[in-house]
């Protein structure tokens, strides 16, 4: 979604997940694997801390959240977007979840992330846009419809 809305709004696009593994040298997973989830989130939140946000579309992992100082700094600088679809469609996207380096306690189940996420996702959104029976496209075009309107 990242993607079509830079290449829509005619901006620069950055997924932080892939500045987590330059920056860390490793896979998600590994990370997670060798250091544990809190390793990530902190080196997530670092690289988010010193991102240049100018003119760009930011694509976070999802445990960005979990980071009230980088939450800040995207708000401070720019529009937190959340895309709300239901656990049902998360599951069928990621598929399989043991590779994805997905940042949970180790006792954590899928479901329990999701609550959890919501809630902060909810939290720090400056606009919300519903996902659920929409293709990218449309996606694409609610995000744009709702920051073109001040829709938040």
């Amino acid at each position: 979604m990242g993607v079509l809305l830079a290449k829509r709004l005619g901006l620069g696009f950055v997924d932080t997940d892939l500045l987590i593994q330059e920056e860390a040298g490793r896979t998600l997973q590994a990370i997670v694997d060798q250091d544990g989830y809190e390793a990530l989130r902190r080196i997530e939140e670092q690289v988010l801390l010193k991102l240049d946000l100018e003119h760009k579309v930011i694509s976070t992992g999802g445990s960005a959240v979990y980071s009230a100082p980088a939450m800040e700094h995207l708000k401070t600088n720019g529009i937190v977007v959340f895309l709300d679809i239901p656990l049902e469609l998360v599951i069928e996207r990621i598929g399989d979840h043991s590779m994805r380096g997905i940042s949970r306690r180790p006792d954590q189940s899928l479901e329990a992330l999701f609550e959890e996420r919501f809630e902060l996702y909810s939290q720090y959104a400056d606009l919300t846009v519903q996902g659920e029976g929409l293709n990218q496209d449309q996606v694409c075009d609610a995000v744009v419809e709702g920051l073109l309107s001040g829709k938040r």
